[in-house]
């Protein structure tokens, strides 16, 4: 739909939540809101002032009395003439008041449309108006303030920055090539190799934000994986604080993948207790092997559980993870060998010791969890999405193919596609490139009347 197929009507909604309470509100956006303002009114509305109405039908019959807040455009949150009434949080009555609005002349809103309306008008970029869905579906208090941090453009102004460091570098890259018969060489000049090296640096490190950003919003996705009776599942029972899982001393027990939603401080963690890793002839167990394996893939985090004397050897098990996971070895049971609870990285791996069964050493990895879930990403700490940590990683797929081109045959039409397109995929989280179906499909997450 197009902007101004938005801007010829006008859209109405409830905009508080459903139930009982003791306000309810009607929001109103489009050219008719002053209209109605004024027919409830029965006088012209002052802007930005609470007045007093006695809200009616066409007949004269009193719904409501309550206030109502008149916004000109364009200073309103949609950009556009906003109305607000304000009434008692029944859902009879509202119903009947935004029956009433739409006699007047709205029609009702579809999910998302007023924030919708906003990014359209230029009030919000892409990347802030969907940090409004996400502020309000926030789990935590971390998660909360992340998406505000992103709803004040933190997360958008890092992606401008870094979306005019590109353009500067493909515009001195194209004008190297319009002047060919210049006997200097431009795409020698150190100064591009510098550039692009300092563009991916501040790639990567908007990539990791940005996946910090997108745990905070989505919560953690933790994969318990090790060989069998290491004490998967009893770790899966003591970060719950319930017996979950069935823990026994026979190998094989975990044959499915069982969930566990946990909170550590208002950080959501999705925990996964998967099938042990080992060769078997059991059709069931090997297919929770299976499981297993897939599990891992779709992580944010595998933790492996394993103990001291196939500490090492557990190792091979992640290796061949896709270098986004994160990896941790926790080296379980030291109850039995005496060794003391300590933290480390071993072969690039991290590592914690620890016991499940007296839970020394459980606070530790409490806190680990917590860091990796972005607790420590401080106050600049903004919320993200995975579609963001897609489109980022499709930029710093077109800059190594940028460097690599440049390196290898200094070409620099290719290195400048490469670029054309790099930019094309950073200014999608914007909004700065973005299809009519990809609005479609972000805006129609949001619940109606926002």
């Amino acid at each position: 739909m197009t902007a101004q197929a938005l801007h010829d009507d006008t859209i109405a909604a409830i905009a508080s939540a459903p139930g009982a309470a003791g306000v309810g509100i009607v929001r109103v956006s489009g050219p008719r809101a002053p209209f109605i303002a004024q027919t409830l009114l029965s006088r012209t509305p002052s802007p930005r002032h609470a007045h007093f109405a006695a809200f009616g039908t066409a007949d004269g019959e009193l719904i409501d009395r309550g206030l109502l807040l008149y916004f000109p455009a364009p200073a309103s949150y949609t950009g556009e003439h906003v109305l607000e009434l304000q009434g008692h949080g029944s859902s009879v009555l509202l119903d009947m008041l935004l029956r009433r609005v739409c006699e007047l002349g709205a029609r009702l809103a579809r999910p998302g449309e007023f924030t919708e309306r906003a990014f359209l008008n230029g009030k919000l970029d892409l990347a802030q108006a969907e940090a409004v869905a996400d502020l309000i579906a926030a789990r935590s208090q971390a998660g909360a303030r992340a998406a505000l941090q992103s709803m004040e453009g933190v997360f958008s102004r890092k992606v401008d920055a870094l979306l005019q460091a590109l353009i500067a570098l493909r515009v001195h890259i194209e004008a190297a090539i319009d002047f060919p018969e210049e006997e200097i060489d431009f795409l020698a000049d150190p100064a591009i190799t510098q550039k692009l090296q300092s563009l991916r640096a501040q790639l990567a490190e908007l990539l990791r934000e940005a996946q910090r950003g997108v745990r905070l919003t989505d919560g953690l996705r933790v994969a318990i994986v090790g060989r069998p009776n290491a004490g998967k599942s009893s770790l899966l029972n003591a970060l719950a604080g319930s017996e979950r899982a069935i823990v026994t001393d026979i190998a094989g027990t975990t044959r499915d993948v069982l969930r566990e939603n946990i909170s550590l401080d208002g950080i959501v963690l999705e925990l996964a207790d998967t099938a042990g890793l080992r060769d078997t002839h059991d059709p069931v167990e090997r297919e929770g092997v299976r499981r297993a394996h897939s599990e891992r893939e779709r992580a944010d985090v595998v933790l492996l559980v394993t103990e001291a004397q196939h500490a090492d050897a557990d190792l091979a098990w992640l290796r061949d993870l896709p270098s986004n996971i994160e990896r941790l070895r926790v080296i379980n049971k030291i109850d039995l060998d005496g060794e003391p609870p300590l933290a480390g990285m071993h072969h690039g791996v991290p590592s914690l010791r620890l016991s499940v069964k007296t839970g020394e050493g459980l606070d530790a990895l409490r806190e680990y969890l917590k860091q990796l879930a972005g607790a420590g990403g401080g106050e600049g700490a903004f919320s993200a999405r995975r579609r963001h940590v897609l489109a980022l990683q499709c930029v710093s797929d077109h800059l190594d193919r940028a460097a690599h081109v440049l390196a290898a045959t200094r070409s620099g039409e290719l290195a400048a596609e490469e670029l054309r397109q790099g930019q094309h995929a950073l200014a999608e989280i914007t909004g700065g490139y973005t299809s009519d179906d990809l609005l479609g499909a972000i805006f129609s997450s949001f619940c109606i009347g926002k």
